[in-house]
């Protein structure tokens, strides 16, 4: 569909990956320096938080194999720690990043060295704050190529690799947007903007300049390494007159499947291939890159804006007098599209990609999520539903952040940090996707569940329609899971385990619950440590719905937790 008269872009090429050049697995160092970097966008100009200087923050580009070491010196006011999104680390829970469950904060003027090897991966994932609401700016692409001589297991050679990182901009300080509605019990203030690339683009007022161009040759393939970077916003993407081939999801490749359209959820990476194809009667044209949200809540709580980047054909300094084309994108609330797109995604299962799910399950747990109230204090006025506080939960339970890292309480065998009691399964089960509940109020607690090494797990995820049905993407970190089944309305133990996919399930580490409905994951509890698994919509992680789980050592050496760093931060 051609839109209106074309638009005058200042336009910038996209940053294409360099290849590293070691011949063999090599130590890749970094140093990240965490600074307030003045930034406009929207004509509003704010000081952000950024590694050295940048927005986004600059890419880490590595080969499976490669041990990543990375000094982060913290240089702002507010605490800082840094994730690196679906790296597995392997006994190196101390690199892991999320704050006051594998670590302290970085406070200012301390620095921290982060250390893990990159094992059994390859493909995109990303770097990110993790603590608050830091990561709305402090974020980053990780670049994870095969070993070296070890070809993609796709027919064609990509001509360049662009990663596309997909963010939210806000005019006002996010700190200070979580901080007035955790005290006033409302609903955060939404961003102003989506971003491509740290740019809003020209559907946005005063943001023709600020727009992310991908120029492209015809006849060359391109692989777009797509990161999900926004705090609170699932997102649908598709480029005009363009088909894409999905070939690798969160750093684990899958049965290649064209799609017009690509649904990313905050915490998820797709690598998609593009055939740089013009359009026969108009070579020359630009077209639209294109994403806004698949938005499940209440109207209001989200942005309901469109955010647009440029594939562009033309020659240097032609753009004002080109055709301009513009994708379909499904409706927002379109759960059908969503469903059907994830049901496409399939693991290679090959002998040197194998799916390696487990087949028998040692312990099963049921977690209904969604959200809550808390009553409000006394002597308070408070914004939520009915004048009490928005909450969210796991089985009822709301997660309190310690003040110790869970990580340094388990290592240090340190008591009353948190207790081992977080429940398998409700412990008052209700008509989950029907009505609610009268009473919507949650419990608080630092619950925990404890597994054996190699525990071989099954978790079904359960959304619940307490305060409406809500798509929530769910993150574990320190492992990847299989999604071996999802479904809609609730999850029948007795009928639906019958439809579970064991041969070929998507491997992953991030998550969508189906809005009304329920996803099964399986893994095996093959890494010592504390691993956090939460909602990766910010705004409900502020709530609560989050947890975590310990995982003991196993028996032999390379089964066990390596002890804490010298330079660990101190609570």
């Amino acid at each position: 569909m051609e839109a209106p008269p074309c638009l005058a872009l200042l336009l910038f090429f996209g940053t294409l990956l360099v290849l590293p050049q070691s011949s063999h697995a090599a130590t890749r160092y970094y140093t990240f320096n965490v600074t307030m970097q003045n930034v406009t966008r929207l004509c509003t100009t704010r000081a952000i938080p950024t590694v050295n200087g940048k927005f986004p923050g600059p890419k880490i580009v590595t080969r499976e194999g490669d041990q990543v070491v990375v000094k982060v010196v913290n240089n702002v006011k507010d605490n800082v720690t840094i994730h690196w999104h679906g790296v597995r680390q392997l006994r190196t829970g101390w690199s892991d990043g999320p704050a006051y469950v594998t670590q302290c904060p970085i406070r200012t003027g301390q620095s921290y060295v982060y250390n893990f090897t990159i094992t059994g991966q390859r493909g995109t994932l990303f770097w990110h704050a993790h603590v608050s609401w830091m990561r709305a700016t402090l974020y980053g692409p990780i670049v994870i190529l095969p070993k070296r001589g070890v070809p993609y297991p796709f027919p064609v050679k990509p001509y360049k690799e662009v990663p596309i990182i997909f963010g939210e901009w806000f005019n006002a300080d996010p700190e200070a947007i979580i901080a007035q509605a955790l005290k006033t019990g409302a609903g955060p203030n939404i961003s102003d903007a989506f971003t491509i690339n740290g740019l809003p683009g020209p559907l946005y007022n005063c943001s023709s300049k600020d727009t992310f161009k991908l120029k492209v040759q015809p006849g060359k393939w391109y692989l777009l390494r797509l990161i999900n970077a926004a705090l609170n916003e699932e997102l649908f993407f598709s480029i005009a007159n363009h088909t894409l081939t999905v070939v690798d999801v969160d750093a684990a490749y899958v049965k290649p499947f064209h799609t017009d359209v690509v649904l990313i959820t905050p915490g998820q990476t797709t690598n998609v291939l593009l055939r740089a194809e013009p359009d026969a009667g108009c070579p020359t044209a630009t077209h639209l890159m294109l994403a806004r949200p698949y938005g499940t809540g209440q109207p209001g709580t989200f942005d309901n804006t469109t955010v647009a980047a440029v594939l562009e054909y033309a020659p240097p300094g032609h753009i004002k007098s080109l055709p301009l084309f513009r994708p379909s994108l499904p409706a927002l609330n379109d759960t059908a599209f969503a469903a059907n797109y994830s049901a496409k995604l399939r693991s290679l299962a090959t002998p040197d990609y194998p799916a390696n799910v487990p087949r028998g399950v040692d312990r099963s747990f049921f977690f209904a999520v969604g959200l809550g109230t808390n009553p409000c204090p006394a002597n308070q006025t408070c914004q939520g539903p009915n004048g009490s506080m928005f909450t969210a939960s796991m089985n009822n339970v709301s997660f309190d952040m310690p003040t110790t890292a869970l990580l340094q309480a388990h290592y240090g065998n340190i008591a009353g940090v948190y207790t081992t009691d977080f429940p398998a399964a409700p412990l008052e089960p209700f008509n989950y996707t029907g009505t609610p509940p009268n009473n919507t109020n949650v419990s608080n607690g630092t619950k925990v569940v404890v597994l054996q090494y190699n525990t071989s797990v099954e978790v079904v995820l359960q959304d619940t329609s307490i305060l409406g049905a809500e798509s929530h993407p769910l993150h574990l970190h320190g492992f990847d899971f299989f999604v071996v089944g999802q479904g809609f309305g609730n999850y029948d133990s007795s009928k639906d385990p019958a439809k579970f996919n064991l041969i070929d399930p998507v491997q992953r580490n991030t998550v969508g619950v189906p809005a009304g409905g329920w996803v099964a994951i399986r893994f095996f509890a093959d890494n010592p440590g504390v691993w956090f698994m939460h909602c990766h919509l910010e705004v409900h992680t502020s709530w609560g719905l989050k947890m975590a789980w310990v995982v003991n050592d196993g028996p032999l050496p390379e089964q066990k937790l390596m002890p804490p760093p010298a330079d660990l931060p101190k609570c």
